[in-house]
């Protein structure tokens, strides 16, 4: 998997899995003293990552953003497994098979066990999938799983998953970091808590316990994350002694650490600072193509941008080949969808709103608003969306829109944008399930305000039936359909502008091997050494 070029790709195909949904009737300096920075071994060995945001939580079902499922991807293990190319493997459920139309069997593994000593088994199973479906948890990634009705232990390795109706997705979204299995003996210690008076997840951030190749060791907040190698792991172990994942908020600060050897693995990479790496000795870039958007979206709840025609108009603003050119650097491709072309459900003649300044002006002047208006412009810290936000400020000054720029730490921005605050916003969603469902259903149904996906708090009776139809047809021509008037949808009401599809960039020491990129931005360590 690891291509050692000074950029390297691998290709997506989403064949299997779009074949699966027819077969179905169709996203510190706490370094430990004894490695030593920059330690280089044969075998074993601590691996040292530089990150620009630390994990929001380690409970699976206390957040939904790559940070997080960085780590907990390390920690616990899911039913299915994607490969690079999306296609679904085998992954603590040894096979599995639809039975009928609203039910799923899935045989575990034997022999499993979590960090703790405690066995995986159907009641494990079950203990996550009730947890998540709480309405006392209140999990943000509720929606993947919200058409399960009843998860039934048919006995110690076999269950069943029971839906409300069709939903030929349902083994993509098991794949989901979100369906992390966790030790049912510390969901039981954290709902004891709760009883206490202890918010969700509380047990759960103290311990992280599950079946994974790494178990959790410490994590000092705001500094860095600890794990170590799971000696007992049921498959092939983990070839490093432990990772510490340290953040490190500053880019010139996470390239200095690679060249140094303080770091092995930093994450991200601007595209900016590719040049810099590639002109030094003994380290790589690492790229991956993605399943990814990045937007600029509306919070439609907020003054001018409940008016479709002022978002519009500032969607005509804004130029993605500019945005794609000038801060990513030609670095992937321009987006006219929320989803990327290798998505099914994507459509190649939907509309789009194309850059076109005299008709921008034109609905402003409709609306009244031919002077202009103040908006403010939230980003997270990191560059690119920095950039993004300088760039829209420039882009609106012909249309007389004063745009002050609020920059946040990533959970903080998280937080904020969550509960609506925010007026305008940069964000990113990966659609890794490779299904259209998970692309649009979070980001745009009105069940999902807020941290589930939909920040623009978009409210469209229609497009939510179109949604809840697309997700419950059996029919994949049916949905392609659907899926089509949906993203037109969104582009007439310009709930978010699209920009660009970016590709994944990591730096990389060359003393590390077996190294790879899930093209949904997860970092694979299983098979790492460091020479």
């Amino acid at each position: 998997m690891n291509k050692r070029k000074k950029v390297s790709f691998l290709s997506l195909t989403f064949a299997t899995v779009l074949a699966l949904g027819a077969c179905a009737s169709e996203p510190t300096d706490s370094v430990s003293e004894s490695s030593g920075e920059g330690e280089s071994t044969s075998d074993g060995g601590e691996l040292l990552i530089s990150m620009l945001s630390e994990a929001v939580s380690l409970d699976v079902h206390g957040a939904n953003d790559t940070y997080s499922s960085n780590m907990t991807s390390q920690i616990y293990e899911t039913l299915l497994n994607q490969n690079a190319e999306l296609e679904l493997e085998p992954g603590l459920a040894e096979h599995y098979e639809q039975i009928d139309e609203n039910t799923w069997e899935f045989t575990l593994r034997d022999n499993v066990t979590f960090h703790d000593g405690t066995d995986l088994d159907g009641d494990a199973i079950k203990a996550n999938f009730d947890r998540v479906l709480d309405n006392d948890i209140a999990s943000q990634r509720a929606f993947l799983f919200d058409m399960i009705s009843e998860v039934e232990v048919v006995d110690d390795l076999t269950v069943r998953f029971h839906t409300e109706y069709p939903f030929a997705p349902l083994p993509a979204h098991l794949a989901h970091t979100g369906a992390g299995i966790m030790s049912p003996a510390m969901i039981e210690e954290d709902y004891a808590a709760m009883k206490d008076g202890e918010s969700p997840g509380t047990v759960i951030n103290k311990q992280a316990i599950g079946t994974g190749i790494f178990k959790f060791d410490e994590w000092n907040h705001g500094d860095s994350i600890r794990l170590v190698k799971n000696e007992d792991y049921w498959g092939d172990p983990a070839k490093v002694d432990s990772v510490v994942v340290r953040v490190v908020p500053d880019g010139t600060t996470r390239i200095a650490e690679l060249q140094t050897g303080s770091a092995h693995i930093i994450d991200p990479l601007s595209p900016n600072e590719v040049g810099q790496i590639e002109q030094t000795e003994g380290v790589d870039v690492h790229s991956q193509e993605s399943v990814m958007i990045m937007y600029v979206g509306f919070n439609t709840e907020q003054e001018y941008l409940d008016n479709p025609n002022v978002r519009k108009a500032i969607s005509l603003a804004i130029g993605r080949k500019d945005i794609l050119t000038g801060i990513y650097e030609d670095i992937g491709i321009e987006a006219r969808s929320p989803l990327a072309p290798k998505v099914f459900g994507y459509d190649e003649s939907i509309d789009s709103n194309e850059q076109d300044l005299e008709e921008a002006k034109r609905l402003l002047a409709e609306e009244g608003l031919e002077d202009g208006f103040d908006i403010t412009f939230n980003t997270s810290d990191e560059q690119e969306r920095i950039d993004i936000a300088t760039y829209v400020e420039s882009a609106l000054a012909p249309l007389n829109i004063n745009v002050n720029i609020d920059i946040q730490e990533w959970a903080s921005f998280l937080e904020y944008t969550a509960e609506g605050n925010q007026e305008m916003f940069v964000l990113s969603w990966s659609t890794v399930t490779g299904d259209a469902d998970y692309g649009l259903y979070a980001l745009f149904h009105s069940d999902n305000h807020g941290s589930t996906g939909n920040r623009t708090f978009t409210t469209n009776a229609d497009l939510d039936e179109k949604l809840d139809e697309a997700r419950r047809s059996t029919d994949s021509d049916e949905r392609q359909e659907l899926y089509k008037e949906i993203q037109n949808i969104i582009a007439e009401e310009a709930y978010i502008q699209p920009l660009v599809h970016q590709d994944y960039l990591v730096g990389l020491s060359d003393n590390v091997e077996g190294f790879w990129q899930h093209p949904t931005r997860r970092l694979m360590l299983q098979d790492v050494t460091i020479q």
